[in-house]
């Protein structure tokens, strides 16, 4: 028989992943990407020597990409090398202007927890068992498996033991309810921000991050992030994947009601038996479908929450910083406040928290020697309005205050390369619905059967992978739902990791 012909419409960590699975299957794979490189969000640029990471810092969850790679016949070391970071992460609290250093090591983490809060590292052990359970249990029978009703959930392991997980409390009722001091609290909470949630609006199942946080721990490949999609672009060449870049796609062809291509803005059109968008789910369903067959209207868009947009600015700087880990993270006082800002009153936080990555402290080669490279990202809501100088003027403030908080105060004469990027840029980039930079937040009414499904309800061959469909945010998730997507493909209904293409 002939190979089938499949066309997957961007090339994110999703779109690569699974067109590489689908190459070694033995699909007529074509990788069509709107951008001038693959990796979506997980881009580069370079300026002065100076090498930019674009999107993704965190490498964590390296048992899922372990596995990925494994699936398809590769080692994952042929490809890059991991560093684990020691201490994962550095944090400063605007309240008191302390900062604290939190390690992948349970001994010194349980340390620095008794030092603060007397008591508090044995009740962390026993909670990073709990949520060591919670993610095993969530690998088994949640993250590797497709959706169609309710009554997937209804496993009978699921029916023995789910009621230990904590599927209808908040992150935050948990977490407050174990600690009593800001910082662990905090500590313990910042990863909802990866997920595009706050604390409050998170499922408490979403605890087994502090699992992949605090266990699992930090990692860095070598080349930096870049190095992932570097990786999946060339397990996806080697089973002759076509990638075509620069090729924004206008439309997707259906024909009574079989998806059989794509047109792009240059009118070209390319024709396959298989579609598969790894674009914005929104711009998928609202501009590149017919509209006859989009599925969610304007209302339902516009009532979804939203995960945060982003003001980023990559900044090159003369000599080091020994103020700095590779992770830095500088919290606001009024936690809430800043919340409310992103969440519910949109509006740009006057007094903002901020995450401040400094990779040249692990890699020598994204900087001239003796200089570091910072990737500084202030987390603001989706849809913000501002004009360019309202942009020079917030970055004029961030520098301040991380000259204040560091010790750092020459820094702004120090800075010999400065980019801004934020909500325009994601909408440019990544026809990014409101400029998020995430996707979808994970409110306990946007995961699992209340997310868009990955396979549309009313066009034959057309599916979805990436961040807007199952499971979610955030780079080896998207490897989990390329690993969905190929289920779906491929007719395979078992809830289980695949064990091989």
């Amino acid at each position: 028989m002939d190979k089938k012909s499949v066309i997957i419409i961007g090339a994110g960590i999703g779109g690569l992943a699974l067109a590489g699975m689908l190459g070694k299957k033995g699909y007529k794979v074509t990788l069509i990407e709107k951008n001038e490189m693959v990796g979506g969000r997980a881009r580069i640029f370079n300026d002065q020597g100076f090498t930019f990471d674009m999107g993704p810092s965190w490498y964590m969850m390296p048992d899922v990409f372990e596995h990925f790679f494994e699936i398809l016949g590769e080692d994952i070391k042929s490809h890059y090398h991991l560093e684990r970071l020691s201490p994962s992460y550095q944090i400063t609290l605007k309240s008191d202007g302390k900062s604290y250093k939190f390690y992948s090591d349970m001994q010194k983490n349980k340390e620095l927890f008794e030092s603060i809060e007397p008591g508090s590292g044995e009740v962390l052990e026993k909670f990073l068992t709990e949520t060591k359970w919670q993610y095993e249990l969530s690998k088994a029978e949640f993250m590797y498996k497709n959706y169609n009703s309710i009554r997937d959930f209804m496993t009978l392991r699921i029916m023995r033991q789910g009621s230990k997980l904590p599927l209808f409390k908040k992150q935050k009722q948990i977490i407050e309810k174990k600690f009593k001091s800001e910082i662990l609290r905090k500590t313990l909470q910042y990863q909802t921000v990866l997920l595009g949630t706050a604390p409050g609006d998170t499922p408490g199942i979403y605890t087994l991050m502090n699992y992949v946080d605090l266990v699992l721990g930090e990692w860095y490949p070598s080349g930096g992030i870049r190095a992932i999609p570097t990786a999946l672009e060339n397990i996806a060449k080697k089973y002759n994947t076509e990638i075509l870049l620069n090729s924004p796609v206008k439309e997707i062809i259906v024909e009574s009601d079989v998806a059989k291509g794509v047109r792009l803005q240059n009118g070209k059109e390319i024709f396959a038996d298989i579609v598969v968008s790894n674009a914005d789910i929104w711009h998928t369903d609202t501009m590149l479908l017919p509209k006859d067959y989009q599925t969610k209207s304007d209302k339902y868009w516009n009532s979804r929450v939203l995960a945060p947009s982003a003001f980023i600015l990559y900044l090159g700087v003369k000599g080091k910083l020994p103020q700095m880990e590779h992770h830095n993270l500088l919290f606001t006082k009024d936690w809430e406040r800043g919340f409310g800002q992103i969440f519910k009153r949109p509006e740009w936080p006057d007094d903002p928290s901020m995450y401040i990555c400094v990779p040249s402290k692990t890699d020598k080669l994204i900087a001239p020697e003796g200089d570091e490279n910072l990737f500084v990202l202030v987390p603001i809501a989706s849809g913000l309005e501002y004009t360019e100088d309202f942009a020079a003027e917030y970055a004029e403030k961030v520098l301040s205050e991380i000259s204040q908080y560091y010790s750092i105060p020459n820094l702004k004469e120090r800075i010999v390369v400065k980019h801004m990027y934020s909500v325009k840029d994601f909408i440019a980039d990544y026809n990014a619905f409101k400029g998020t930079a995430l996707g979808l937040a994970h409110t306990l009414s946007q995961t699992a059967i209340f997310r868009p499904n990955n396979i549309h309800p009313k066009i034959k061959n057309m599916y979805y992978v990436g961040a807007g469909t199952n499971p979610g945010i955030g780079m080896p998730i998207c490897l989990i739902s390329a690993e969905l997507a190929y289920k779906r493909i491929e007719n395979i209904t078992h809830p289980f990791p695949l064990e091989k293409i």
